[in-house]
């Protein structure tokens, strides 16, 4: 699907902290950091309804965006810093120079913003547009001069009289999806309100940098380490051609979630005797995707030794309360852990597939809850093969992050995408914006393949009724 707008860039600029608010900072990454090294750049990408014309939002807007963004940025100082790689056996790390900033791209849509907000078939490449580009780390391994990488960029694209997007691409490698989301509700508070009038608020939960809260108890640094500069280069997705792949959004309401949480409950002690299934709402949405994506992307196997391959389902699990011993809720970095669940293709792809991914998908939980750091060994080596092509599918995002309560002034977010799932095979999930309890499943796969998720999606929900 060609694209369906064209995007004229009005302005591209740089924006710091404050001068002299900041002094220069090395932070070195902790091992819950370093796996994210390996990762493309997260765009989560937001639309607002704001029906003026672009000279209104330069006259009454733009200054005030770039003058909160600046405020906010010299409490969250990383995010304008840059990533150092550094020749071996030097350790990359984040640093920060006076001076140093994030880009800002100001530009005008004559896209149609109505048709970007809807949940069905759209082409990604419009969307491409409207998120700012970062150089992808690739081939870092044995270099022998120091690489320096941003670590954040930011677009606002004005759709005149209708709205506007704001549109990011961050390295996950300096925070997790918690730090980023207190950042964009800090920047909104003081873009609604001012700093000044916001600074009692932050002054109580200021933004901890202390690395030294973060155990390495297993010692798994090293062992990180070693891995990511083993590698002969950072493994990546990356599809050189996007123009037959659409985006659709999906919408998991609580009465569909019983539905097959019940179907789940009516078959699992027949499969898998009296083994008590967790089966949270997350469980049960991610069940019902990963059995529909596999028959989507799957051809009819005819080789048996196929049907036994082991299909992988991936995701992040929340570690600041899983470690084990007390981390600030305001720390700033990564504090998430990772999760590898399998089952095998006849399993998935069987009249129980939802039962079987169930079980795969709550067991790994479980041991998260147990214990979240168990196999962090492994994880730059369990995570390689979401890095090459394959039958098997990541999780970005979680629906325990309020996105949708970001209000720059305009109101809530009118719809929220994330569009680094082009090149990963990745899904993305987020709170509902207007369904309590319901989860957004975002997905980007070729038209062919959409439409198939779709007939699965809507005749597996009706099947299991």
């Amino acid at each position: 699907m060609a694209p369906t707008q064209q995007i004229q860039v009005l302005e591209c600029c740089q924006v710091s902290p404050p001068t002299g608010s900041v002094p220069s900072t090395i932070l070195p990454l902790t091992f819950l950091d370093i796996p994210w090294l390996n990762f493309l750049p997260s765009q989560p990408l937001f639309f607002y309804d704001f029906p003026h014309t672009t000279s209104y939002f330069n006259q009454t807007i733009l200054s005030n965006f770039k003058i909160s963004l600046s405020s906010t940025l010299q409490y969250y100082f990383p995010l304008a810093g840059n990533l150092i790689i550094p020749p071996q056996p030097n350790k990359p790390q984040i640093s920060y120079t006076s001076g140093d900033s994030v880009s800002l791209t100001i530009a005008e849509s004559t896209g149609d913003y109505n048709h970007l907000l809807s949940y069905h078939k759209k082409s990604v490449q419009d969307f491409h547009q409207l998120v700012p580009q970062l150089p992808q780390i690739s081939d870092l391994v044995h270099v022998d001069q120091e690489l320096k990488y941003s670590l954040l960029a930011v677009q606002i694209t004005i759709f005149p009289e209708c709205g506007v997007s704001i549109g990011f691409s961050k390295r996950h490698v300096v925070a997790d999806e918690r730090t980023f989301n207190n950042f964009l509700k800090t920047w909104a508070a003081i873009f609604r309100n001012g700093l000044e009038l916001h600074l009692p608020v932050l002054n109580k939960n200021l933004p901890y940098y202390d690395r030294s809260v973060i155990y390495d108890t297993n010692g798994v640094e090293s062992i990180l380490w070693n891995q990511w500069c083993n590698q002969k280069s950072v493994p990546k997705l990356d599809p050189d051609n996007f123009s037959d792949m659409v985006r659709s959004t999906f919408v998991m309401g609580r009465p569909e979630m019983e539905v097959i949480r019940g179907w789940i409950m009516s078959l699992s002690k027949k499969l898998f005797g009296s083994a008590q299934l967790l089966l949270s709402p997350y469980v049960v949405t991610c069940s019902f995707i990963w059995v529909c994506w596999l028959k989507a992307n799957m051809n009819y196997i005819e080789d048996p030794n196929e049907k036994m391959e082991p299909r992988y389902f991936g995701f992040i699990a929340g570690g600041i309360t899983r470690l084990g011993y007390p981390v600030p809720i305001n720390y700033v970095g990564n504090c998430i852990a990772f999760g590898r669940a399998m089952a095998r293709t006849n399993e998935l792809l069987g009249e129980n597939g939802i039962v079987f991914a169930a079980k795969a998908i709550g067991d790994t939980i479980k041991e998260l809850n147990e214990d979240a750091l168990g196999g962090s060994e492994n994880w730059i080596l369990d995570w390689k093969v979401f890095h090459e092509p394959g039958l098997h599918i990541n999780v970005t995002g979680s629906p325990k992050v309020d996105l949708y309560t970001l209000d720059f002034g305009w109101g809530r977010p009118k719809k929220i995408e994330e569009i680094s799932i082009d090149k990963t095979s990745g899904v993305s999930l987020c709170e509902s914006r207007d369904m309590i309890g319901g989860i957004e499943i975002g997905l980007a796969l070729p038209l062919v393949k959409m439409e198939a998720f779709h007939v699965f999606y809507i005749e597996g929900l009706k099947n299991l009724h």
